[in-house]
């Protein structure tokens, strides 16, 4: 009699098997096993929420598979992923196989290797019911949102759109962000600089002219720019103030998941569903060299920055040995917990520090090995000794203005001889400028004064990092549901992508005004994060789930009920120059799943569609000089431009081209 161990997916049984031995046979869930199901809303509200489950189609030879092996298994081991979503798996596949009379155990490990996998059959548990409870509640809530709103607004705006707790809020920022950039008005700024030198060596260096008649100098046109100009006097400038201090630079946590997506984004380029997928495939194991297949990372969907005492250990010694003995800290570092971690997870590491990514070229594709070098350098890196700068800050006075240069010079690299982490939307320069050795008294020659006319800045569109840090921030969803959402949302028309930056299309303004007239709660930031305040509390234990679900439910069902008299049917139409070539009446764009098109205004009687013409930016292809350089679209809907001649000319670039105004 063999023991089942009973994991989510079929790549990482076989490893898991082979580090088990031949007692144990593997085998896997490929996902969820029993789930609500498709054509009906499936869950009773006059019975307290109770839902609805059965066994999908593609699960149903699953289920059979597991019946089958039960008749030679001793003891079933239930492995599914160490989370909520796992949790439940491990509940569903309990309930579906009705495993009452079996003997059964729950065990969860953080990495597949060897060690991990043997210490957790060592450490076997029961099924945690409160986490089971706290994915049932989301999964409960979530279906009850989308199955009443999605057809409303089928009925009301247009078929094929979708609403959702979480969807909804994060197209919400989208647009809301878009009307801040669209309401702004740019004020003009002149920044004066004077370059300077040093009187004894000629060494130049710039300087900030920032006050004048000890008040905060603002300049805000040309002519005022003139004045300053022509008011700075010729010299002497002299240094009355030098000062200089030593500033330290922490390294940034190992990477939760979150942060990882962020910075993949940032870094690599990646899309949040890209990262997920590339992640998994690392966790899940690869095969090196013997046919040897191994897990590279620990599991990707935590939001805990904790690393194992053995994982300290290791990454401590490796930086010793191969960066030097100065980079290692006194102590290991530990760092600030978020309010809702799971503190019995792990940050995103490598399995072993001695894999570094000039070991692994042979054995990884190209995103592999670039995504893991990331989460390497990163949890090395968040173990090292500070970077030390040299921070100078230097004030001159000449006549009644006042002028400032800052320069820093690094004195020890510390983890930044390793990684340092990339920023969002960098507004303010730093000072990087190299300046003389200046002392108090020295004085100073005027080469040239000049300003440099800026403009205030709309706050920046989002980009799927700065999406997902700010749906952190605001505790709206869990890791696992950031790289979904994005999806979704673009799957559904609601934004688009270009140049990595996150705009939202006509109806997503449509469908978000509609909802916050309607249904204000749902698209609210405070009342989404407090539903998942409320849902950590399920899986804590403090609150049942049922009393979450019936605090929403209730005033959501009134609102509902108003919605559909209220709501007037909203015509998606805006009117063209083009002319049906069936019927010759006027054609208008509409919104379909897919985006927008022409339609004739002959409907019904006229059923004539055709694809909007490609957006013309007025510049003649740089290949082929006599087509126009027009937008254009993938099958998959991301933005491209391409020569109007294709196919003649194939001339095409993902970065859009620039005007004579732009440039």
């Amino acid at each position: 009699m063999k023991k089942l161990v009973i994991v989510e997916s079929p790549a990482k049984s076989k490893t898991i098997e082979k580090y088990l031995g031949s007692d144990y046979r593997v085998m896997a869930t490929y996902g969820h096993v029993r789930d609500l199901p498709t054509s009906r809303l499936g869950i009773d509200i006059e019975n307290n929420f109770a839902p609805e489950y059965i066994v999908p189609t593609k699960s149903k030879k699953t289920i059979s598979a597991f019946k089958k092996a039960l008749a030679t298994t001793s003891l079933v081991i239930l492995a599914t992923d160490p989370d909520r979503e796992g949790e439940a798996i491990s509940w569903h596949v309990v309930e579906a196989l009705k495993l009452k009379k079996v003997k059964l155990q729950r065990i969860e490990f953080h990495e597949i290797t060897k060690e991990a996998i043997s210490k957790a059959v060592n450490s076997p548990r029961d099924i945690d019911i409160n986490l089971v409870n706290a994915q049932q509640a989301r999964r409960v809530l979530d279906r009850l949102v989308g199955y009443s709103l999605s057809p409303l607004l089928w009925k009301k705006v247009l078929k094929g759109l979708s609403a959702g707790r979480v969807q909804s809020v994060a197209v919400r920022l989208i647009v809301d962000r878009e009307r801040e950039i669209d309401a702004f008005k740019p004020n003009e700024y002149w920044e004066m600089k004077a370059k300077l030198d040093k009187k004894e060596t000629n060494e130049e260096f710039i300087a900030k002219v920032n006050k004048y008649k000890n008040k905060p100098l603002a300049v805000s046109n040309k002519t005022e720019s003139e004045q300053v100009i022509k008011g700075l006097p010729l010299g002497p400038y002299k240094v009355d103030k030098v000062e200089t201090k030593e500033v330290k630079r922490s390294p940034a946590p190992p990477f939760i998941t979150s942060t990882l997506q962020q910075e993949a984004a940032r870094k690599l380029y990646f899309s949040a569903k890209k990262t997920m997928a590339v992640a998994q495939q690392l966790y899940e194991g690869i095969e090196l060299e013997g046919k040897e297949s191994v897990g590279l990372i620990t599991y990707m969907r935590t939001d805990s920055t904790n690393l194992s005492t053995q994982a300290l250990s290791e990454a401590r010694d490796y930086i010793q040995q191969k960066v030097g003995r100065e980079y290692v800290p006194v102590k290991p570092r530990v760092y600030k917990k978020a309010k809702s971690a799971q503190e019995a997870h792990e940050a995103i590491r490598p399995t072993s520090f001695s894999r570094t990514s000039d070991t692994l070229k042979a054995y990884l594709s190209k995103d592999q090995l670039k995504l893991y070098e990331l989460i390497w350098k990163r949890a090395l890196a968040s173990q090292m000794s500070d970077c030390l700068y040299s921070q100078t800050g230097i004030d001159i006075t000449i006549g009644e203005y006042n002028l400032h240069a800052g320069g820093r010079t690094i004195k020890f690299s510390g983890f930044m001889s390793v990684y340092l982490e990339s920023e969002d939307d960098k507004t303010e320069d730093e000072e990087k400028s190299i300046l003389p050795k200046l002392s108090k008294g020295d004085i100073c020659n005027l080469k040239e004064v000049f300003g440099e006319q800026k403009f205030t800045e709309p706050p920046p569109r989002y980009s799927e990092a700065s999406l997902i840090k700010e749906l952190e921030a605001n505790g709206i969803g869990r890791p696992s549901t950031y790289a979904p959402t994005i999806s979704t949302i673009q799957e559904r028309g609601y934004i688009q992508v270009e140049n990595r930056r996150l705009f939202p299309n006509d109806i997503a303004y449509v469908v978000i005004d509609l909802l916050r007239d309607h249904f204000p709660f749902v698209v609210s930031v405070d009342f989404t994060a407090h539903v998942e305040k409320e849902l950590d509390d399920v899986a804590d234990g403090k609150e049942k789930w049922q009393e979450v679900i019936k605090e929403f439910w209730h005033p959501f069902e009134e609102d509902l009920k108003k919605a559909s008299t209220s709501i007037e049917k909203v015509k998606l139409e805006k009117a063209t120059d083009e002319i049906c070539e069936k019927c010759g009446k006027p054609m208008v764009i509409k919104h379909g799943r897919f985006g927008e098109f022409l339609a004739c205004t002959g409907f019904p009687e006229c059923r004539n569609t055709r694809p909007l013409p490609p957006k013309n930016l007025g510049l003649k292809c740089p290949k082929c000089h006599e087509g126009d350089i027009v937008e254009r679209r993938t099958k998959k809907g991301k933005l491209f431009w391409g020569c109007s001649r294709y196919p003649e000319c194939d001339y095409a670039t993902w970065t859009k081209p620039k005007t004579e105004e732009e440039q």
